[in-house]
C-alpha cells in the first residue's frame, strides 16, 4: 500500500478522513473531505492527471474512469463513495509503461487532436471492447455518447476503435 508521508497524513487527518482507494490495481491511502470528488482526489491528491475536468457537471466525459469495469464520470462521484471499488484511470490502461492497442490506435489514426477528451474516449472505448470485442459502428457511437470532442468530428476516433476491434 502506498502512503504519503505519515506526518503529512496525520496533519491532514485533522481536516478530513483517511480512506483507502484501489486505483490502477494499487491500494492508496488518501485524506479526503466528504465533499471531495473522485476527480479532485485523482488529480490533486494522487497526481493522476489523465482524467480532465472539462465541465464539472457530467456533460463532457473528459473525466471518465472505470469503476469496477464500468465507465463513470469522476466529476460527479464522491471519493468517499467509491471505497472498496476498483478504479481504473487512463494511466492504468497502459500496462507496464506500454500503451494499450487502443491508445496506440488513437495515436496512429490521428484520433488525438488537442487531447483533452482523449482519456475519456479511450476509457469509454476500453469498457466497450471489454464487454463486446467486436462492436458495430452504432454500438461504438452509443458507447461514446457521453464523451464530447470539439476537434475531430468523431470519425477518426471511431476508426481507431474499429481498427482495434478488427485485430481481435
Amino acid at each position: 500500500m502506498k502512503r504519503g508521508n505519515v506526518k503529512d497524513l496525520e496533519k491532514e487527518k485533522r481536516s478530513g478522513k483517511i480512506i483507502t482507494l484501489t486505483v490502477n490495481g494499487e491500494e492508496r491511502l488518501v485524506t479526503v473531505e466528504d465533499r471531495d470528488t473522485l476527480l479532485d482526489v485523482l488529480r490533486n491528491k494522487l497526481s493522476l492527471t489523465g482524467a480532465k475536468e472539462g465541465c464539472g457537471t457530467g456533460e463532457c466525459g473528459s473525466c471518465t474512469v472505470l469503476l469496477d469495469g464500468q465507465p463513470v464520470l469522476a466529476c460527479l462521484m464522491l471519493a468517499v463513495g467509491v471505497v472498496g471499488k476498483k478504479i481504473t484511470t487512463i494511466e492504468g490502461i497502459a500496462a507496464g509503461g506500454k500503451l494499450s492497442p487502443l491508445q496506440t490506435a488513437f495515436i496512429d489514426r490521428g484520433a488525438v487532436q488537442c487531447g483533452f477528451c482523449s482519456s475519456g474516449m479511450i476509457v469509454s472505448a476500453t469498457a466497450l471492447l471489454s464487454a463486446n470485442a467486436k462492436p458495430s459502428r452504432q454500438e461504438i457511437q452509443r458507447a461514446l455518447e457521453g464523451n464530447l470532442c470539439r476537434c475531430t468530428g468523431y470519425n477518426k476516433i471511431i476508426e481507431a476503435i474499429e481498427s482495434v476491434k478488427d485485430q481481435k
